[in-house]
């Protein structure tokens, strides 16, 4: 078991960036800018809410070094229901994590589904690197098409399995720019593609965060059947704001979060 988040984190950076080649450009070039460390906001996990893969058995693993559970999400139309989790040592990154309630889906995708989970090992998902372990299942490309057709949440699930979705940069935290939508701006000039579904920016201060991201880099992947090159992960960018005490918004608007999962859309 991982004795401290800070491992954890490190861990998850090197996996997501692996698979995330424009992560790791825009970190540098914030880097290159700024005098402190970039600093993570969050990242966001995907499951399904199947045993022995649901929400709950991700979450173990941050509660496990101190998280607890914050605020609560629904997602009607994408059918998924998410919570957010928070370390009491406030430089901690914040965790969402999101699952895909199954059950609410057509009779083919839960049998995809069911399918995919029965090839999960029980054991392995307590183990220390579960949560950056990739796909524990075999599935064929025409399988994930058929998939995407239906839900591109669990068709991105089948292809990636366990891994940070985003991980997502503190403009709080950043001396260079100060908003969303100069980090936008930052980023289309430097030729990375802003993620634009319900707007560049997603909230307000009234929300009390402000959000925007890429959209996800294209990576090969081997499928059972052949390798194809699909949607991976993204990088996210968040602006949070002063609650009434002074003390900053730490959980996330529903709204938003809705649009932010839509950077892992096949050319949207």
């Amino acid at each position: 078991m991982h004795t401290d988040y800070q491992t954890l984190f490190r861990e998850l950076w090197e996996n997501y960036r692996a698979v995330t080649p424009s992560a790791e450009r825009i970190h540098r070039l914030l880097a290159e800018r700024e005098p402190k460390p970039v600093i993570n906001d969050h990242i966001a996990l995907r499951t399904f809410n199947l045993d022995p893969v649901g929400l709950d058995t991700l979450a173990q693993h941050f509660l496990n070094l101190g998280y607890e559970a914050c605020g609560e999400y629904h997602f009607e139309a994408k059918k998924l229901y998410a919570r957010h989790f928070e370390h009491p040592d406030k430089h901690a990154p914040k965790v969402f994590i999101s699952e895909l309630l199954v059950e609410q889906c057509s009779p083919r995708l839960q049998e995809i589904v069911r399918e995919l989970v029965s090839q999960v090992d029980p054991d392995s998902t307590t183990a220390e690197y579960f949560l950056y372990s990739g796909r524990h299942w075999q599935v064929s490309h025409d399988t994930y098409r058929e998939l995407l057709e239906e839900s591109e949440y669990a068709a991105w699930m089948a292809a990636w399995g366990y891994r940070a979705n985003h991980f997502t940069v503190s403009i709080n935290d950043l001396d260079s720019i100060h908003s969303a939508a100069e980090m936008n701006q930052l980023l289309k000039d430097n030729g990375f593609t802003v993620n634009s579904n319900g707007g560049e920016v997603k909230g307000s201060p009234e929300d009390l965060l402000e959000q925007s991201s890429t959209m996800a880099d294209r990576v090969a992947v081997r499928f059972s059947d052949r390798e194809a090159t699909i949607p991976s992960c993204f990088y996210e960018f968040a602006l949070r704001y002063p609650k009434p005490d002074g003390e900053l918004y730490s959980g996330f608007v529903a709204a938003s979060a809705d649009k932010i999962f839509e950077s892992t859309h096949a050319g949207s």
